[in-house]
This record gives C-alpha cells, sequence and structure tokens, in this order.
C-alpha cells in the first residue's frame, strides 16, 4: 500500500465520521428539527360575550314588576313600531306592557278622538294629563271628594298626577295617577295605566293578565280601622261590573284580600278600583289596576 492509497483512505474515513456525526443531530427522518425555533401559533381569541341587560327598575303597583321573558309584546291595540304619524309631524307612540284604563282602551278609539279633534277641536282635555288624572277619579271612579291635583311629574310620553281632597290638605295624595300617550303625533292623547301604590296596595290580580269571575283581589294596606271596598269597571259602563264591600283591614303593611264576582265585561281592558275611607271622606285613598278580558 503506498503513501497517495493512505492518504485517501484517511480521508474517505474522515468524510464518513463527519456524516454520521451530523445525522445524530438530525431528526429521526433526517429533516432538521425545527421546533425550538418556529414561532408559536397564536390561539383564536374567544370574542367577549355582550354584556346583559341591566335588571329593569322596580315598577310601581300599577304597572308589571317583571319584564316578560323574551322581547317585549306590545298592549292589545298599541303599535309595536315606531312611525310617522299621517300628517301628526311625532312618531307612534305605543304602551308596550302598560295597559289602557281609561278613557281609551284601544288604539282604534284613541286614534278616532284624534280625527274629531283635529277636524273641530272635539273635548281638548285628552290633552291635559292634569285633566285627565282628575276626571278619571270623579268621572269614571266615581270619587267625586277628591277635586284637586296634590303633585305632578308630566313628561314628554309619561306622566304622574296626585290627586287628593280638598279642605285636607295635610292629608297628601289618595293616589298618584300614572298615565302615557297613546297615539300618534304631538296631539296623542292621554290615558290612565294605573297608579303608583305605597301605603295601599293592590297586586292581585297580575296587572294586564285576563280576568275572570270570581276574582280575587288583593294587597297589603297600612292604616288603622279601613274598610275596603273593591269594583270591577270598564269604560263602556256607568255602573260597575261587580262590587265587594266591605274587608276590614288595618296594621303597618298587613295584607288585604276580598272576592268580587262581575258580569257584562267587553271593553279590552277592565278596571279593578279598591278604596279605603271613613275617618275624614267616604274615599281618602285608592289604588287601580287593569285586567284584560282575553
Amino acid at each position: 500500500m503506498n503513501v497517495r492509497f493512505r492518504l485517501r483512505l484517511r480521508l474517505t474515513g474522515v468524510a464518513l465520521a463527519t456524516g454520521l456525526s451530523l445525522l445524530a443531530c438530525s431528526g429521526t427522518d433526517g429533516r432538521q428539527d425545527t421546533t425550538a425555533t418556529s414561532p408559536p401559533v397564536a390561539s383564536p381569541t374567544t370574542a367577549p360575550r355582550p354584556s346583559s341587560p341591566p335588571a329593569p327598575a322596580p315598577a310601581p303597583s300599577g304597572e308589571p314588576s317583571t319584564a316578560p321573558a323574551g322581547p317585549s309584546s306590545p298592549a292589545p291595540g298599541a303599535p309595536s313600531t315606531a312611525a310617522p304619524a299621517p300628517g301628526g309631524g311625532g312618531p307612534v307612540t305605543g304602551l308596550g306592557r302598560l295597559q289602557p284604563i281609561w278613557p281609551f282602551t284601544t288604539l282604534g278609539q284613541a286614534q278616532a278622538w284624534q280625527r274629531e279633534h283635529r277636524a273641530g277641536g272635539h273635548q281638548p282635555w285628552h290633552l291635559d294629563p292634569e285633566q285627565t288624572a282628575l276626571s278619571f277619579t270623579r268621572g269614571y271612579l266615581g270619587f267625586t271628594e277628591i277635586d284637586r291635583v296634590t303633585s305632578r311629574s308630566i313628561g314628554a310620553t309619561r306622566a304622574r298626577v296626585g290627586v287628593g281632597l280638598s279642605g285636607s290638605e295635610d292629608s297628601g295624595s289618595a293616589a298618584v295617577v300614572h298615565l302615557a300617550r297613546y297615539g300618534a303625533g304631538r296631539d296623542a292623547p292621554w290615558v290612565v295605566v294605573g297608579t303608583d301604590d305605597t301605603t295601599f296596595t293592590l297586586t292581585r290580580p297580575v296587572y294586564g293578565s285576563v280576568a275572570r269571575s270570581p276574582l280575587t283581589v288583593g294587597g297589603r294596606i297600612s292604616g288603622v280601622d279601613e274598610s275596603i271596598r273593591v269594583q270591577v269597571r270598564q269604560p263602556s259602563s256607568r255602573a260597575p261590573l261587580g262590587t265587594s264591600c266591605c274587608t276590614p283591614a288595618g296594621g303597618s303593611g298587613q295584607p288585604w284580600s276580598a272576592s268580587v264576582s262581575f258580569k257584562g265585561a267587553e271593553d279590552a281592558v277592565l278596571t279593578v278600583v279598591a278604596a279605603t275611607g271613613g275617618h275624614i271622606a267616604e274615599v281618602e285613598r285608592f289604588t287601580v289596576t287593569a285586567v284584560r278580558t282575553g
């Protein structure tokens, strides 16, 4: 073996050793391992869930105290969307969950008055929430001794008007009447939708529920030697459809209950009214709620 052959053999061995060393540093299939050097794949970001709507504020006992499940349904006859009023220059004002108690119980009735008013100024007091509250108390409910406005909070589409007895300024309000605009345009009339109650409440039947005779009524009352009379009324009838008298009550926030039978219901919405008095006047406090005839 000569010197040139030995040198070639040595170079071949060195090349072979180098190749084996490189394979040892590679992956098992001979490809470079890029795990440590490849940028990490970002995980998809979960979109934030929309925040839940705020819980509804507590409502007075003249209207529902909790929102129904799902989208709010309009009251019977109430428009569900805003639309321009024909020549009225304003949006449709619906009542949502509120029930139109008096003087109109359907949107058609309110619109009929608007046409008459636009044509000849018929019964302009429908545009005055204070006059509407007093007319509701004295004319519809028959509580003629209650003849003055004791408080007022009037907005564009909602109003609260306190009514009370004249000559007894210390007695405060007999009730706070809750009203809403019902119709389309700037001349939409005011309608009574309930009362805001404190020391005398009417929580049964449930506001806006379907009523059947006999009707169980009740709530809570604070007072001394109270005597509660209950009536079921509708705007199309002068006389009550049914009356229950008289339920004794008293104490501080004590429950009261009565049953009243009625017949002749024809209007879409009926009024259940409870009144108490006898100390300085026949009616010193009252509360109302609205039920439907189905």
